[in-house]
């Protein structure tokens, strides 16, 4: 149970939610030593997970890679992103991992564009992205945007070892031992999630569940939602 970022200061975040994914991440990898600074500063319950960064899963084209902090060579363009088999992609993922070792992270989230459809080429991306990315006992959550269809998805997870990411206001989730939801405010960020929509959520988490909200009210909705379940919120 918790916030997608910081949305307070980290001690006073840790001290009314249990989790957090981590967004600077995806952007731009933080250095090690912040990223240990951080699971410093909380207490030994307290869990982190992560987006992975984008050289993995967005290709140059995005806006996104305005926050990377350093531009893109045109001529390498194309070895960014969509789980491209290059050094570049495989150079990134560690970088990621020594991040989530210094977190000492519980899942890493790969969130995928629209723009990453299903083609025989991304298929066979994601398949030898994940049957040959170290792991490190970490949990890998996959959140495809777009159409994908369900069987697809359930297949690749089912073989690959990861688990369907959504918003469950949005698509199920077809498979994962556990459930990765991603609440990103129905019908956009600005969105307030109802007392009905909470109660209506609580009933999609009868099995372990991250719930992480990406919304304007993130944190008020978290701590509403936290209350609702009587619990500590722990996945």
């Amino acid at each position: 149970m918790g916030c997608c970022g910081f949305a307070r200061k980290l001690e006073e975040y840790a001290r009314h939610l249990p989790v957090v994914e981590v967004q600077q991440t995806f952007y731009r990898l933080p250095q090690v030593r912040t990223a240990q600074g951080w699971r410093r500063r909380v207490p030994e319950g307290f869990v982190f997970t992560l987006k992975a960064w984008q050289l993995i899963t967005h290709p140059p084209t995005s806006p996104t890679y305005r926050r990377l902090g350093r531009p893109v060579p045109a001529s390498q363009a194309d070895r960014y992103g969509f789980f491209a088999p290059t050094e570049e992609v495989r150079e990134a993922w560690a970088q990621t991992l020594e991040v989530s070792r210094a977190l000492r992270a519980s899942v890493v989230v790969f969130q995928c564009p629209a723009s990453f459809t299903p083609t025989s080429v991304h298929v066979a991306n994601l398949e030898r992205f994940f049957r040959t990315a170290p792991r490190d006992g970490l949990q890998f959550a996959w959140e495809p945007r777009g159409d994908w269809p369900e069987e697809l998805v359930r297949r690749l997870c089912q073989e690959l070892d990861l688990v369907h990411c959504t918003d469950p206001f949005v698509a199920r989730s077809v498979f994962g031992h556990f459930r990765y939801y991603r609440l990103h405010g129905r019908g956009g960020y600005r969105y307030r999630y109802t007392e009905e929509d909470l109660r209506e959520l609580r009933g999609w988490c009868q099995e372990p569940a991250y719930v992480l909200f990406n919304n304007v009210s993130m944190w008020e909705d978290a701590l509403r939602f936290q209350e609702l379940l009587g619990s500590d919120g722990h996945p």
